[in-house]
């Protein structure tokens, strides 16, 4: 580089041509940039899609513009490959760019940048200016498309710089990853999974077909949960309390609504009294003794015999 034409005392061209020498003599397989012969603020790169990701085996153009106060302040960053990430010739919207200066420092390099650079491709893009939100797979086809069409930009001079290092990046790129056919056990697994209700379904339908129909249990058949109120045992010693309480427990028994409803019940028969009984029993004791009386009476006075 005929770096001659440069004020060498210039704190700007002095670190540019520092990290120029040190990108040279120390080259990393995952990126290469070197800035135009002409003007050694602008810089063309590229770099490797970030393994393990959709990105991974595509090679990815751009561009950096370093402003006349580097390295106090950020340079400016554009992709020129598309790549689902970032809009192309649009400058990105991240902390280590001119969008915002305020977290940019001094000791940052054109290297550093760009290892920032690989790891936020596969970063949510989260709204930010400049960014995209393609799907995986469309990614991944970019991708694949990134190593057999070379962007067009700018100048020979610009293009020229933009082969070369197309150039030197396919031989450290590796290879775009198939996308493996899913084996034959998981397809089979997904078919068995995805019928796995049908052949409950019928497998049910089979047992419900083949098994004993089992009706539902008939009230009528079952045994009267009601008591008959004639039949129950009255304990004249309870006195009243004993009878209603037995005849609310039998009538609070579940029974059939059916036969509740069709078939009346017995009357019931009210259990005499054990006082009732006596009353009867004087009552007709009297009466025989009155009766008695007046016979009495009648055959004294038939004979002329007068009680007073």
């Amino acid at each position: 580089m005929a770096d001659e034409r440069y004020n060498r005392k210039n704190p700007a061209v002095k670190r540019i041509l520092q990290e120029v020498k040190e990108m040279q003599s120390n080259p990393s397989d995952d990126f290469m940039s070197l800035p135009l012969e002409e003007n050694i603020f602008e810089w063309q790169f590229a770099i490797c899609g970030p393994r393990d990701s959709e990105f991974e085996g595509g090679i990815y153009h751009g561009r950096i513009q370093l402003p006349a106060e580097y390295p106090f302040k950020p340079p400016a960053f554009m992709l020129l490959t598309p790549n689902g990430r970032f809009e192309t010739q649009t400058k990105i919207c991240l902390s280590i760019s001119n969008y915002h200066p305020e977290h940019w420092q001094p000791s940052w390099s054109v290297r550093t940048a760009l290892v920032a650079l690989i790891a936020f491709m596969p970063t949510n893009p989260d709204g930010a200016l400049g960014s995209l939100d393609y799907n995986k797979e469309e990614r991944r086809k970019l991708a694949i498309k990134s190593r057999e069409v070379i962007p067009k930009y700018g100048s020979s001079e610009r293009q020229n710089l933009i082969d070369e290092i197309h150039r030197y990046m396919l031989g450290k790129a590796p290879p775009v990853p198939d996308i493996l056919p899913t084996p034959a056990t998981d397809d089979t697994t997904s078919a068995e999974a995805n019928t796995a209700p049908n052949s409950v379904t019928e497998n049910a339908s089979l047992d419900v077909a083949t098994a004993p129909i089992q009706e539902p249990p008939n009230p009528e058949n079952e045994p009267m949960m009601v008591e008959d109120v004639h039949e129950v045992q009255v304990n004249a010693a309870a006195g009243p309390l004993q009878v209603g309480f037995r005849a609310r427990v039998s009538l609070s028994r579940r029974a059939p609504a059916s036969q509740t409803i069709e078939q009346p019940q017995r009357p019931v028969t009210r259990a005499q009294k054990p006082s009732d009984d006596r009353l009867f029993t004087l009552a007709a004791i009297g009466l025989t003794i009155a009766i008695s009386i007046l016979i009495l009476k009648k055959f004294l006075k038939s004979y002329g015999i007068f009680l007073m």
